[in-house]
């Protein structure tokens, strides 16, 4: 005689199975298409298992007495269950782990689609992502966002010229070693807070800082004050008026450079540099017009980068032709190169000088 089949039991089975349906229809929409044959496998093994439910009904009279349909579908179902959370968790993990992957694929993506657009941009203006040298100052102050106004470039200058530097003869005038000075400037294009390596000779820390000057696109002056600074270079309160026109930047960048250069000049008994000296080789760096020839490092550093010129001794024996010896320095450019442009000497000047009466609206210089 056949078993009842309990409606307790049909009640349970059709929810399990369908609530299990349902979930898997879950799990599928959350893995995503490539993770749908997961989905697929457990349901397989859910439908596999209802088949066997079905086929114990119709084979009961033949099974011992002892197993009920209800023992058989505890089996079925406990199987099933198992299967369907190893596939619903193996699904979650995959999920999971290819979001992950996804996303960290996107966002690497996107930072380097950032960075070769930057650069292609900077390249396109000849200059590299991370340079410093004949770059705008205001790009550069605002790219490293120290919190300061000034390079940190000049800033690490001038630090360590204020402290190993002010009493080396000729600062600022004489030459500095050329390969130094490579190595110096690729350092500051690959890193602009870098600190100057230990032992660097003061002359060549000077020398960095000219061209440094002499290379952004603009004069720190700019192009629309310089006749406006001419006009006014015996005015101190014209000068100090003058200047509050200037960008933040560029106004806080020259107080900096002046007030170096004053600290210079005081000790001019030691370093033979005097405010006028100072002037004489700052304002081509600091002051020209727009369009100067001049303007070139190149062609400024073949004046301004020589050695002090040399002291002949009158009353020796000295010929007019030793004069003439090629390794003997002449502050007096020759017919070929452009005069010196003296109303920028003298606002240079001017600025050393009276930096604290012009410079009233800045905060002050603190050297560490």
């Amino acid at each position: 005689m056949p078993l009842a089949e309990s409606p307790q039991w049909r009640r349970k089975a059709t929810d399990f199975f369908s609530t299990s349906s349902f979930k898997l229809k879950q799990a599928g929409q959350s893995a995503g298409d490539n993770l749908a044959d997961v989905a697929g496998k457990v349901g397989s093994v859910v439908k596999s298992r209802w088949a066997v439910f079905q086929e114990a009904r119709q084979q009961q009279q033949q099974r011992p007495p002892g197993e009920t349909v209800q023992e058989r579908f505890i089996t079925a179902a406990a199987s099933t269950g198992l299967l369907f959370r190893k596939g619903i968790s193996e699904t979650k993990e995959k999920v999971a782990v290819g979001k992950v992957k996804v996303e960290e694929a996107a966002k690497k993506t996107a930072d380097k689609s950032k960075t070769i657009l930057n650069n292609i941009e900077r390249w396109q203006k000849g200059v590299a992502s991370t340079d410093v040298f004949g770059v705008p100052i205001e790009a550069t102050v605002q790219r490293e966002q120290s919190g300061k106004a000034v390079p940190l470039m000049l800033v690490r200058c001038a630090d360590y010229l204020v402290i190993s530097g002010l009493n080396n003869e000729y600062l600022f005038r004489s030459e500095g070693d050329r390969k130094v000075l490579q190595q110096l400037v690729s350092l500051y294009n690959e890193d602009s807070g870098a600190s100057l390596p230990e032992g660097v000779n003061p002359i060549d820390v000077g020398a960095l800082v000219k061209c440094y000057l002499a290379s952004i696109p603009e004069p720190l002056t700019t192009f629309a004050l310089y006749d406006e600074l001419r006009d006014a270079r015996v005015s101190i309160p014209d000068l100090r008026n003058i200047l509050k026109k200037l960008p933040n930047v560029n106004y806080m960048t020259l107080e900096f450079v002046t007030a170096l250069l004053l600290r210079v000049s005081r000790k001019s008994s030691l370093n033979k540099m005097d405010s006028r000296s100072l002037a004489v080789e700052f304002a081509p760096l600091i002051m020209w017009r727009q369009g100067d020839a001049g303007t070139d490092l190149r062609n400024h550093l073949k004046f301004t980068l020589k050695p002090p010129p040399k002291i002949v001794d009158t009353t020796s024996n000295t010929t007019t032709w030793d004069l003439l010896d090629e390794d003997a320095s002449s502050q007096i450019p020759l017919d070929d190169a452009s005069p010196p442009d003296y109303s920028s000497i003298e606002v240079i000047q001017c600025l050393i000088e009276h930096h604290n009466a012009i410079f009233t609206d800045a905060n002050e210089t603190v050297w560490r």
